[in-house]
């Protein structure tokens, strides 16, 4: 089965907090689970570890969608219970039924907690079947939801101010971005230390038809921008998508407007660079354009999955500047189908 990381682009997640509980505990991307051993080491813990273990989508190596810790229930003291991430599973007869309920900051702001109550052990594999998609997505959620509302507070300010004045639309990139380039329809900014470079490229393109949000037309664009605007470290090297995984793509909505989102690798032609890249390509219709949003991770030897989850709550931050325009254009659209299909 596939990493269902594009499940959490349509479900919300935590929210603000609860006034008067402490801050999570545990770093991001880990997960306790609350289970007994013989459940654990049989067909359940299996059953998740497949799917919650399972690995993240277009990373060039494997890395697990969370590192799971399992605990078994008479071991879980007060020092696990402000841990980010927590699944129960318990089976009791005190159940009326097997049921999975999912609660938010239990113990702690930002909490994200899933209780599988079962009457029997047997009914796990049906109910966990059946619910794990929700499942996956309220974690993945819940860490996205994190990095954003921290973006929201630290951000690099300047970024964001040039955004809004140059292109009318709004994103907040971490502390430590800078731009590099500035163009009528290209921007790219960065983020570098000696171990890790983390990128933003957004670019701008008229819209023309629906048939500019397939993968092949996107790829097509996003190359066509990398190679003219980013150069690798040798003479004649330049970067691109890397062609031999397909992207993963996942049409949506953000703030209401169309998009999609696309996961995949980038490499430098004529070089030996690469890593992963998650992009977003979002209708504008106030301006009819398309606006492109690469995020890409260069991190050699080191695990990347936190690393793209963080360049992917900046991408999300994208906001337009007359979103208030753009709503009523697909109001309008929206009715005009409706009188159509009538």
């Amino acid at each position: 089965m596939p990493v269902l990381v594009l499940a959490a682009l349509v479900l919300s997640s935590c929210g603000g907090g609860k006034k008067g509980l402490p801050n999570i505990s545990g770093k991001p991307g880990e997960m306790l689970v609350i289970i007994s051993p013989k459940l654990w080491e049989g067909k359940v813990g299996t059953q998740l570890r497949q799917i919650m273990a399972q690995p993240h989508l277009a990373l060039p190596q494997d890395e697990p969608v969370f590192k799971l810790v399992d605990v078994p229930p008479k071991a879980f003291k007060p020092i696990f219970h402000t841990t980010r991430n927590i699944i129960f599973v318990d089976v009791a007869a005190k159940y009326e039924k097997s049921q999975v309920v999912f609660q938010k900051d239990q113990w702690a702001n930002k909490q994200a907690v899933v209780r599988i109550n079962l009457t029997k052990a047997d009914d796990f594999k049906e109910l966990f079947k059946q619910k794990s998609d929700k499942i996956l997505s309220f974690f993945l959620g819940a860490e996205k939801k994190r990095l954003m509302d921290n973006y929201s507070k630290y951000y690099a300010k300047d970024v964001d101010e040039t955004m809004k004045k140059n292109h009318a639309l709004s994103i907040k990139a971490a502390p430590g971005f800078r731009i590099h380039k500035d163009t009528t329809d290209f921007v790219w900014m960065s983020y570098e230390t000696p171990i890790l470079s983390q990128g933003i490229i957004i670019s701008t393109f008229k819209y023309e038809d629906e048939n500019t949000f397939t993968p092949e037309y996107l790829v097509k664009k996003y190359d066509e921008v990398l190679s003219a605007n980013i150069p690798g470290p040798a003479k004649g090297s330049y970067m691109k998508t890397e062609d031999l995984i397909e992207p993963v793509f996942q049409p949506f909505k953000l703030n209401n407007n169309y998009a999609v989102e696309m996961r995949g690798l980038w490499e430098v032609e004529n070089d030996f660079m690469g890593g992963p890249y998650v992009a977003l390509s979002v209708l504008d219709p106030k301006r009819n354009r398309v606006v492109n949003l690469i995020g890409y991770i260069y991190a050699p030897k080191k695990d990347k999955r936190n690393f793209v989850r963080q360049v992917e709550a900046m991408l999300y931050s994208l906001k337009f500047s007359d979103q208030a325009i753009n709503d009523k254009l697909y109001r309008q659209a929206e009715i005009g189908e409706k009188l159509q299909k009538e």
